[in-house]
């Protein structure tokens, strides 16, 4: 669903003077970075089941204990204790939904499924939300442009974008909760209102200009049956707490940590690339380096930017590639290549000096 705002951009004559910041479209693909990235991770391209199941299963069972841990506890302290705990758990537990949209099903047996049932339809983002979006913003041809619907130029637009960035996630549960328990079904009874629907409320995406197309074959059935499953859950918890069968206690709290898991997932969002493209397409390398990698030795990363997120440029490098093997993947690369590949310049120490990088960015508005 795009929770994002209208976002105002820049003119040219405002936006900060940066005599170091090369232009994307002047970026040539570095071939030897290419080719040995491709190279040498050949044998890194297969999942491996086990991994995804017991991480999901794991992450599912300590995030909804902790939750119910978090309503059921009675001391103040370890009533908070627990909801972090469900945050970074269910976090975790919901950034799966970037991995289903990228490896092919067969290899997975059935993850699709077991994740929608065990998260993404409680947590009321379904998959269907982001597969079919998510890869528009890997294509070639589309990364940083005006039809990309992940990308904004959000290093480039005025200081109150970030803030206005970082709301419209902290209200997502909320738009979520109306998008299935009241726009599903009047949606289904009223045509014009389903096309409104699946263009501008369907997509996990940033782009306020991002129209969806309606599904077809095979994605349809997956649509049709994730978005019932959605809208029968939303439907039932705001009845059981409409009834006090469910307390608006326990419902505030389920609120609260799902807020939460948003608000995070959007500040990593913020930082997970440079957002200075103004709309020019990009070769490989330039997406690249304008996309961004945490790895080792910091620690933090995998709390904020799990299930391989940190690895983010890599991602854009080899998509193929599982979240699991990343971290392999980035070891062999950086040992390979010398220090002045590009390879190197994606990399930064953690999340306080990118949300400074892009927020001195910002501030360049007089």
């Amino acid at each position: 669903m795009d929770t994002s705002l209208t976002i105002d951009r820049r003119a040219p004559s405002a936006r900060p003077a940066d005599a170091a910041r090369v232009r994307a479209q002047d970026i040539a693909d570095d071939k030897a970075m290419l080719r040995t990235a491709a190279e040498l991770t050949r044998d890194l391209n297969a999942p491996r089941p086990w991994i995804y199941w017991s991480d999901l299963i794991a992450s599912v069972v300590v995030g909804f204990g902790a939750l119910a841990a978090a309503i059921l506890l009675a001391p103040t302290g370890w009533a908070i204790a627990a909801g972090v705990v469900a945050v970074l758990a269910l976090y975790r537990a919901e950034s799966f939904i970037h991995e289903l949209t990228h490896f092919k099903h067969a290899s997975l047996p059935g993850f699709r499924f077991g994740w929608n049932a065990l998260a993404g339809i409680p947590l009321l983002v379904p998959s269907f939300m982001y597969e079919g979006v998510h890869n528009l913003h890997h294509a070639r041809t589309r990364y940083g442009t005006a039809d990309d619907p992940e990308y904004l130029p959000l290093a480039l637009m005025k200081p109150y974008t970030l803030p206005l960035f970082v709301l419209a996630a902290f209200l997502a549960p909320v738009a979520l909760l109306v998008r299935f328990a009241i726009l599903s079904p009047l949606s289904a009874v009223f045509p014009g209102m389903r096309k409104l629907v699946v263009e501008r409320y369907s997509a996990l995406s940033i782009n306020p200009s991002f129209r969806r197309r309606a599904p077809e074959g095979a994605a349809r059935t997956q649509w049709l049956w994730q978005e019932a499953g959605a809208s029968v859950w939303a439907i039932a918890l705001l009845t059981m707490v409409a009834t006090g069968i469910v307390p608006l206690r326990a419902f505030l709290i389920f609120l609260a940590v799902a807020s939460s898991v948003a608000v995070i997932n959007q500040v990593r969002t913020l930082v997970a690339h440079l957002w200075e493209n103004e709309g020019e397409v990009m070769t490989v390398t330039a997406q690249y380096l304008d996309t961004v990698n945490v790895p080792p030795p910091a620690l933090l990363p995998m709390l904020w930017a799990p299930v391989g997120l940190r690895y983010h440029a890599l991602h854009h490098l080899l998509p193929g590639v599982p979240y699991h093997a990343l971290g392999e993947a980035h070891r062999r690369i950086s040992a390979a290549l010398d220090a002045q590949s590009p390879y190197h310049k994606a990399s930064y120490p953690g999340l306080p000096g990118l949300v400074m990088k892009i927020a001195r960015s910002t501030m360049g508005a007089r």
